[in-house]
């Protein structure tokens, strides 16, 4: 098989979202449609707790901060699709490619974190609220997200120069609508052993790391929970964890799914709608999530919406 520097790479081919030219208009319409309520609910989102002085607390900051997550992770990923539908050949450049695959993997990390760092605000409010605003102090909401980015830039940028550091062979197919480090390491020639325990090394930490401290989180919540004697207490413990609770299954569900079905299926337009889910879907859903489930929330926006009229 032929051989080619790393330099040579001029672009990959990325798999087309539908072979059928009928279906193009659809499925441009349906991710515009999705990318613009994605980037409209969570501007809404951000928005309401900017504006509210109530929702101006650590678990609201966290939202915000997630919902600016999302419109980036949903911009990394949407707008390239949306321009190959358009277009007959399903290209991106090898710097694009490298780029996307770089955003893409910030972006997962930092909506981990953030889901992590969301499930240990409700537990120390749960658990230890005579201490919560001591605890959650401003200084240290801004020093947990400040690490998260961090660390996520840190992990994406050593991801991003051992790719550089890969040759590609004359395949360049990647059989993804969107270009990710897992996918562009399988089309390199060289050797790419110490790229796969790299990542599988950094995944295991990264992803299993905040998960673990979710878990860890809701365990005692519960805990705390079922030792409270009131009913009402019960409820009103559980439904400040509802919105949270559907987000981390919803995000981590779709994951784990596109993980399994990469694992488990050969065709890899399967494996790539499930990557859809968790990169395309779950930004959208989150939002209405928040929104529908959360009534400070629901105050917030519609005082949003009042106002608008008098903007005008």
């Amino acid at each position: 098989m032929e051989r080619r520097n790393q330099t040579s790479v001029s672009e990959f081919r990325l798999l087309a979202l539908t072979e059928d030219p009928e279906m193009q208009p659809i499925l441009f319409s349906l991710f515009l449609s999705i990318y613009l309520v994605t980037v409209l609910g969570n501007l809404l989102i951000m928005l309401a707790v900017t504006s509210d002085s109530h929702l101006h607390t650590p678990m609201y900051f966290f939202l915000a901060n997630l919902s600016f997550t999302d419109i980036c992770f949903s911009t990394t990923t949407i707008p390239k699709m949306l321009v190959n539908l358009q277009a007959e050949i399903q290209s991106i450049t090898y710097v694009e490619c490298l780029t996307q695959a770089g955003f893409v993997l910030v972006f997962a990390s930092l909506e981990s974190f953030l889901l992590s760092i969301m499930a240990y605000d409700r537990y120390v409010a749960i658990c230890h609220p005579l201490r919560y605003t001591t605890i959650m102090n401003p200084h240290f909401c801004c020093l947990l997200i400040l690490l998260s980015w961090l660390i996520s830039l840190g992990d994406a940028l050593l991801h991003g120069l051992m790719l550089l550091q890969l040759s590609f062979c004359t395949n360049l197919e990647i059989p993804y609508f969107f270009c990710e480090v897992v996918q562009v390491i399988k089309v390199a020639c060289s050797d790419t052993l110490i790229n796969n325990i790299v990542l599988y090394f950094a995944a295991g930490i990264l992803g299993a790391a905040p998960f673990s401290g979710i878990i860890f989180s809701y365990k005692k919540i519960v805990s705390s929970i079922l030792r409270m004697p009131s009913a009402g207490g019960k409820y009103k413990a559980f439904s400040t964890c509802g919105s949270h609770l559907s987000v981390v299954s919803l995000f981590y569900g779709t994951a784990f799914g596109a993980y399994i079905s990469s694992t488990f299926t050969r065709s890899s337009r399967e494996t790539a709608v499930a990557s859809v889910m968790y990169t395309v879907v779950t930004p959208m859903m989150n939002p209405f999530i928040y929104s529908l489930r959360n009534r400070d929330m629901k105050g917030a926006l519609r005082n949003i919406i009042r106002g608008m009229p008098a903007l005008q």
